[in-house]
């Protein structure tokens, strides 16, 4: 049995307390604790407006429907992330490009972007993975010369910084992911960063239906609201996020101390503030460390084993022979150990020891 596991949500008395405090008001959907919730985000993130969502993946989708994305249009990403980066472009009637990512940092490389650009393209879905901002200057720079749109897909980086930016302020939006795994979680739910006001006004029709008012509708609109039970999670651990960021980088920072001899521990790109939800070490023979791992009672995780488009599902939306050989290469040897908040220093230490000892066997 696992005794160190890859993550761990992280909850005391106060979240109990709030949704205690939810289910004696009677008011449990969408309601003053989402708006609460939405207002204390925004102004962390440092934008206008927070739109809250039913999870990460519709505050992508809704953000891609805010934004016009329609049916012919194609939308370019990488193919080196969680599925839900490019299902949403496909709800929309969309075609997903992926460009291939950068080794250091394993996100999209702004070098290949441009190559990538058609007089079909109409946005960039930079992610922000394991926690590490993308290059956002070269990305947003380009995106402006060819008129497009960026989106930010910063469900792994809550708190994280580019260039003193936070992630979630640098595009036209950020979309974020409360899921239980997430740095902060409301058991479920997402939430669209932006500046753009009449932007937030349609995406918060969007969300509940088109409804402007109670029975006017106003567009054709999605069931895609957030709870005030799960706002009122939110709240609580919005209030602890950055005590449970700064454990993550020094939980990060002694597991790097420890084990740079011995494997390719995570790279961090100047001037940024890398928030690690995820610990991604690379390793040849990754299999056999897993085990080896899994024998000790340490969690640990494969993000992504497959790029997206090795995937069944793709394979209609994708040129024929196309290939991303750095994602391909990287996918078969990540490996994410636990970093959260949960650890103890004996964790940390049993962690560090159990891959020098399988490095050095």
């Amino acid at each position: 049995m696992t005794e160190i596991t890859i993550s761990k949500p992280n909850f005391d008395g106060a979240e109990k307390a709030a949704v205690a405090e939810v289910l004696d008001s009677g008011m449990l959907a969408q309601g003053p604790k989402v708006f609460e919730f939405e207002k204390q985000f925004a102004e962390y993130i440092g934008t206008n407006h927070a739109i809250a969502t039913s999870s990460g993946t519709t505050a992508i989708h809704l953000a891609l429907l805010g934004l016009g994305i329609k049916p012919g249009d194609e939308v370019i990403t990488t193919p080196f992330t969680f599925i839900a980066t490019a299902t949403p472009i496909l709800f929309c009637g969309a075609r997903p490009v992926f460009v291939d990512i950068d080794p250091k940092t394993f996100n999209i490389d702004p070098q290949k972007l441009e190559a990538a650009i058609t007089d079909k393209t109409k946005a960039i879905i930079p992610v922000h993975l394991y926690g590490q901002p993308a290059a956002m200057d070269p990305i947003v720079e380009l995106a402006q010369a060819h008129e497009l749109v960026v989106i930010e897909d910063a469900c792994q980086a809550h708190g994280a910084k580019y260039h003193g930016k936070s992630i979630g302020s640098i595009g036209d939006c950020g979309c974020f992911s409360f899921y239980p795994t997430k740095n902060m979680t409301t058991s479920e739910g997402g939430m669209v960063t932006t500046n753009d006001s009449e932007m937030a006004e349609n995406l918060a029709l969007l969300r509940n239906h088109g409804q402007l008012q109670r029975y006017d509708y106003n567009m054709i609109g999605y069931n895609f609201r957030m709870t005030d039970i799960s706002a009122a999670i939110g709240i609580v651990q919005l209030s602890k996020l950055e005590q449970f960021t700064e454990k993550r980088i020094i939980n990060a920072k002694k597991l790097t101390e420890g084990m740079e001899d011995v494997v390719g521990v995570p790279y961090i790109a100047p001037d940024v503030r890398h928030v690690f939800h995820q610990y991604t070490i690379k390793q040849s023979s990754r299999d056999g460390l897993r085990s080896a791992l899994e024998a000790a009672g340490i969690g640990s995780g494969i993000y992504y084993p497959k790029s997206l488009h090795q995937l069944p599902v793709f394979q209609d939306h994708i040129t024929e022979g196309y290939s991303a050989p750095v994602a391909e290469e990287v996918s078969s040897e990540v490996l994410s150990l636990p970093v959260h908040p949960g650890l103890s220093e004996e964790d940390i230490e049993k962690i560090i020891n159990t891959v020098k000892d399988f490095i050095q066997q």
